[in-house]
């Protein structure tokens, strides 16, 4: 019997047929049309979808010191992050495994890994968190600990069981969720030895081919001063990936490698500066000024052998310390130098033939009156040769030798050994100064200027013009940098010593350091005096002046010497700023000097040049409290 069907039922039967018919022939003609109008777009789409850029940072490089022991070097760091949409419902399981690793409380770490929309984007759609910052700075064998517990996640439900498809989420959770960003570090491994010199650097964001990329920049001294040297040149690589992101290196299209930066080889000399920055931290200790700063030149070639200043900080976490301790005050600082200053107007009278050292010069019984304005001198002077009044740092004698001199030959001696401008040293930050020019100066001017006032100098600028009486009157460029090489240690660049010009003659020279000789054996600068070397130098004890007034408490400590002193090695100049302990320059500063300048010369192995017995002299280290303000 043959069965009958409904015509309702037949004709929903041919109503849905015709349903997947139009569907099919729609699909049919979509893809028609993709394959005959929008092959070429959405084959471009395909494979932009499986090429990626790949960004190669530069290595950065290496700051040494003379002796190529490492200042400053750079290290792979890992920064730890997360793909919540791979952990999905398992944020506190990956959390408690993987918060002792990383020092997180499990809690906090499990709402940090929890997925969620990071933004909607232009049409609309929701795009799943996919990306979270854990941890900066992950050690390799805190890494490996991480990779091991991420493999070994236990689940609620055996993986292994499941099938592919739902196998491949529990996979991707433990070799992706969790993953790793390379970058770089700065690394110093001295801490804030020589920090002023070495500077320190910052990460920032560059915009690189279309990709924004984090960079190390370097902020003040050396990594500021050469960081298109050091930084290298940035690389990257064109590739296809696979199913899971990751490189096909066999379809790898281009590849521009990064080329690794230049390492710049210092002057300066870690032992040396190691040394200074201990004496310097035993000036801070006893006599607590509110700075202090030393520095070791070569006379003969500008070189700087060491640089410190106090309070300093680490480069490695400069975030730490007081924005005042990140300035180099060597270079950054102006102030009246006081009366290390004399060697200039002594040196330039000397070279004019207008005095020798042998010259008389009326001091006025320590009191003499200039346009109705006192000036005096510590001790009651009555004649006094012109050796004497370095060596015994007369203001009376050195302002008449000023006024004899007049204001156009004195402010072009001034002029000439580099103050009012820059040293050239090339570190950042440098300041050149304050010399007016003679039609600014008032009645006073030309008997001040010759002790040290009504003119700013920097520490620097005053160690150049004592390092240049040192080399026969000729000043020198300072110099911090002595080649720049590659990794393989290819010279690049070198920097030779540089003469600047001859300031007085060497006979003139020659002199003002006899005279600065006497001024340690005989004068001021006893306390500076050496076992077996003997020392040219000259103390200073200066007011301090801000926004124009003279500060009513506290000066400028300084001393400033060569050894040996007839064939001068080294120069060492050291500046304590308002020290509460200690009385004057010459049982602050000068003790300092002496300190740093017996190490010196033992670390560099100069030859002494004083052998008779010296029972008199104070031994070394031993500080003794003298009544002297110059």
């Amino acid at each position: 019997m043959r069965s009958q069907v409904e015509p309702g039922h037949l004709g929903r039967v041919r109503w849905t047929a015709g349903l997947f018919l139009l569907v099919f022939l729609g699909l049919a003609g979509r893809l028609v049309y993709i394959q005959a109008f929008n092959n070429e777009k959405y084959s471009r789409m395909a494979e932009d979808k499986m090429r990626r850029t790949f960004q190669e940072d530069p290595a950065r490089g290496e700051i040494r010191d003379r002796n190529n022991r490492i200042l400053a070097a750079s290290r792979p760091i890992r920064n730890i992050c997360a793909d919540p949409s791979r952990i999905g419902p398992y944020a506190l399981l990956v959390a408690q495994r993987i918060a002792p690793i990383l020092d997180w409380d499990p809690a906090d770490l499990a709402a940090r890994l929890q997925p969620g929309i990071a933004f909607t984007n232009d049409h609309g759609q929701p795009v799943p968190k996919q990306y979270v910052r854990l941890q900066r700075k992950l050690l390799q064998d805190e890494w490996t600990r991480l990779t091991n517990a991420m493999q070994t996640l236990v689940f609620p439900v055996d993986p292994e069981t499941l099938p592919k498809g739902e196998r491949a989420f529990y996979d991707s959770l433990r070799a992706r969720a969790i993953f790793a960003e390379m970058e770089q570090e700065r690394h110093y491994p001295n801490g804030s030895l020589a920090a002023h010199i070495i500077g320190f650097t910052r990460v920032v964001e560059i915009n690189f081919n279309q990709v924004h990329v984090r960079d190390l920049q370097g902020v003040y001294g050396v990594e500021s001063m050469f960081q298109e040297q050091l930084a290298g040149i940035r690389g990257w690589r064109r590739t296809r990936v696979d199913g899971r992101y990751k490189e096909v290196v066999a379809h790898r299209e281009q590849r521009v490698q990064a080329r690794p930066g230049l390492n710049v080889v210092l002057t300066l000399d870690l032992l040396l500066q190691n040394l200074v920055e201990q004496e310097l931290t035993e000036a801070m200790r006893e006599f607590n000024p509110y700075s202090a700063s030393a520095l070791v030149i070569q006379p003969q070639t500008g070189r700087v052998l060491a640089m410190a200043c106090l309070p300093s900080f680490d480069p490695n976490d400069p975030g730490r310390s007081e924005i005042d301790h990140l300035r180099n005050r060597i270079i950054a600082d102006q102030v009246e130098p006081g009366s290390t200053f004399k060697i200039v107007v002594i040196s330039a009278a000397l070279n004019e033939g207008m005095y020798h050292l042998d010259s008389p010069i009326d001091c006025e019984n320590g009191m003499w009156y200039y346009r109705n304005r006192p000036l005096r001198d510590t001790h009651s002077y009555d004649i006094l040769k012109v050796r004497e009044v370095l060596s015994k740092s007369s203001n009376i004698g050195s302002a008449k030798i000023g006024l004899a001199m007049g204001g156009d030959r004195f402010h072009r001696y001034v002029r000439s050994y580099g103050f009012g401008e820059v040293t050239g040293l090339g570190l950042p930050g440098e300041v050149s100064g304050t010399v007016h020019p003679v039609e600014r100066w008032d009645g006073l001017t030309l008997s001040r200027m010759p002790i040290g006032q009504s003119v700013a100098v920097t520490h620097l600028q005053m160690a150049m013009a004592m390092a240049a009486i040192a080399n026969g009157g000729v000043l020198m460029r300072p110099q911090l940098v002595e080649r720049i090489e590659s990794m393989e240690g290819d010279v690049y660049a070198q920097f030779p010593p540089q003469p600047i010009r001859q300031v007085v003659s060497e006979r003139a020279a020659r002199l003002t350091a006899e005279a600065l000789k006497e001024a340690v054996t005989l004068g001021t600068g006893r306390n500076a005096a050496l076992e077996h070397f003997y020392v040219a130098g000259k103390t200073g004890t200066a007011q301090i002046s801000l926004e124009g007034r003279y500060l009513s408490k506290g000066n400028l400590h300084s001393f400033m010497g060569f050894l040996p002193a007839d064939r001068p090695e080294v120069v060492i100049t050291v500046m304590l700023d308002r020290p509460t302990k200690g009385g004057y320059a010459s049982t602050t500063a000068v003790p300092t000097f002496r300190n740093i300048a017996e190490k010196i010369a033992r670390q560099l192995g100069l030859t002494p040049d004083r052998h008779e017995e010296q029972s008199a002299r104070p031994s070394a280290g031993v500080r003794i409290a003298r009544k002297e303000t110059r």
